[in-house]
């Protein structure tokens, strides 16, 4: 088929397609527009921010999974709906996923076209002076006894220290005869927006990088005990997509001491005000060192940084069978449920076997009854006790039977009774034992440890993100103090004996006009000071 014929189809198919209706090409470079508008990349940057409300309003996983845990429990109806919406891991969703790369190609597409016409901007010279300078909002002019060629010297000289200049003569102004110059300032505030733009674009590539290459993971470390830093020592962990476990920086810490400074008085009573951890760290097979954790002053080891982001309690309980073996020892740590850190857990038989007990109930750090009922008056571990309840039989232990730490399965479990038959409660303080019935031994509560919950974090993009906030603020800066804006001064020749010369002999009309291009007012304020500069005596001004 020839050529001739091929456009003969190709119109007789444009010809057949109903008004409105595009190419595939024609779409395409529709859609290219609209997502590279800068409507639309506003639009794409208030989304993103909407998006990350849910983040900080509901407990996310990779931060802190024991809040999720407790809200799921506090929720039920809401937490199928609140998965489905992946509303507990909002920064690694699908739909937050879109509106970032939806909002990275758009401001790219906004951006290289403005980077292009600002390049020819910069190498092109101001524009030439308007024919009619009197008719500019702001304007001025006088004559002076300079010849044309003297004022705008002058005037070279005046505008040339800040401003970019443009001499021209009038063969190409279209008036022979009218010299003028052209003075342009303010190029510096296209480039702060630009720069501006740019660092949203460094930003996102700094919390891309982050979440490629970086990792967050959570654990909860008893006093006195000691953290490895390897994957299976994390309650939580949630690595980037180019992470990899073998990537772990091999370090080890142990917290020797935890001290919570409580208000004892005025409004806050009963508040913390200071939390402190002395802790121990070795990196590698390096010396020890030490360092005091506390809240907003993570550790930093190598890139890797610990974060203190809460505490609570672990008393440490022991359970005898009937021959007096220890059955489990040790810390238990038990999850606050309000601020005054009334907290729930668990103690679990190692293993399950017949005679074996599980317990669980409440731990109050200051105990009181009031008005008969049993509450906690202070955060401080001042009168800790135990208010548990004591389970036997199957207790969802056997193994294939996953369970969380932090929850006791009695759904086949039997209740250890009282001579009453009612429910057996354990209340202890510390130094307490009780002695179960039926011969399935004892329980102690021998003291209270406190424990750190703390996020191990490793954020490559970091650095990059705060230079692209540090750039944004510079550019905003300079797109909100940098006027741009545009003088002229023209210098007419006047005849001798024409109107307004000086004792009828010959002179120059100076004509000066100021155009500003943001909407600032202060532009007579620029014209006063131009003319004070390019005027030889006060005398020679003439009012517009």
């Amino acid at each position: 088929m020839s050529t001739s014929e091929d456009r003969q189809v190709a119109q007789r198919r444009t010809d057949e397609r109903r008004p409105g209706e595009l190419t595939a090409r024609e779409l395409g470079r529709w859609a290219w527009r609209q997502i590279t508008s800068m409507r639309t990349a506003l639009i794409l940057l208030l989304l993103l921010a909407l998006a990350a409300i849910p983040g900080s309003v509901i407990p996310q996983a990779g931060v802190d999974s024991l809040a999720v845990t407790r809200w799921k429990d506090e929720h039920p109806k809401l937490t199928p709906v609140y998965e489905r919406l992946d509303l507990f891991s909002v920064y690694s969703s699908p739909w937050f996923s879109a509106i970032y790369l939806l909002l990275v190609l758009s401001l790219v597409g906004c951006i290289i076209p403005r980077l292009l016409v600002y390049y020819r901007a910069l190498r092109a010279q101001p524009p030439a002076a308007p024919r009619n300078l009197t008719r500019l909002p702001v304007h001025a002019s006088y004559t002076t006894e300079l010849t044309p060629t003297e004022v705008l010297d002058r005037a070279r000289t005046v505008l040339g220290r800040r401003h970019r200049l443009r001499a021209s003569t009038g063969a190409t102004s279209g008036a022979p005869g009218d010299d003028f110059v052209a003075a342009e300032r303010g190029y510096l505030r296209e480039a702060g927006n630009l720069v501006f733009h740019l660092s949203l674009l460094v930003v996102l590539a700094g919390v891309g990088m982050g979440s490629l290459w970086g990792y967050q993971g959570g654990v909860i470390v008893v006093q006195g005990s000691t953290f490895s830093n390897t994957l299976t020592q994390y309650d939580d962990f949630k690595p980037g997509g180019l992470f990899g476990p073998d990537q772990l920086d091999s370090f080890r810490f142990s917290v020797d001491e935890f001290s919570v400074d409580w208000l004892q008085e005025g409004p806050r009573f009963g508040q913390a005000r200071k939390f402190e951890a002395a802790l121990t760290y070795r990196v590698g097979d390096g010396p020890e060192r030490k360092y005091d954790l506390r809240v907003n002053h993570p550790l930093d080891i190598d890139g890797t940084e610990v974060f203190l982001i809460g505490h609570g309690y672990a008393p440490v309980i022991t359970v005898r069978d009937a021959a007096g073996e220890i059955v489990s020892t040790g810390p238990t740590v038990f999850l606050p449920r309000d601020a005054s850190f009334l907290s729930y857990g668990v103690v679990k038989p190692p293993s399950e076997k017949p005679g074996r007990v599980g317990l669980d109930g409440l731990f109050f750090p200051s105990f009181e009854m009031v008005d008969g009922n049993p509450v906690t008056v202070f955060g401080d571990d001042l009168n800790p006790t135990l208010s548990m309840l004591a389970y036997t039989g199957d207790l969802g232990m056997e193994e294939g039977r996953s369970q969380s730490v932090y929850v006791l399965d009695k759904s086949k479990a039997t209740p250890v009774v009282d001579e009453d038959g009612k429910p057996l409660r354990l209340d202890l303080q510390p130094g307490d034992t009780v002695t179960l019935p039926d011969g399935l031994g004892s329980v102690t509560f021998e003291r209270v440890e406190p424990w750190i919950r703390v996020q191990i974090s490793q954020t490559p993009g970091k650095g990059i993100a705060l230079a692209g906030v540090i750039l944004a603020l510079v550019g905003l800066c300079a797109s909100l103090f940098i006027r741009p804006r545009r003088v002229w001064v023209r210098a007419v020749p006047l005849a001798a004996g024409a109107e307004g010369t000086m004792d009828g002999a010959g002179g120059t009309r100076v004509e000066v006009a100021v155009l500003d291009r943001s909407g600032n007012g202060e532009m007579d304020e620029i014209l006063d000071s131009v003319l004070a500069q390019l005027q030889e005596t006060p005398q020679n001004v003439r009012q517009p």
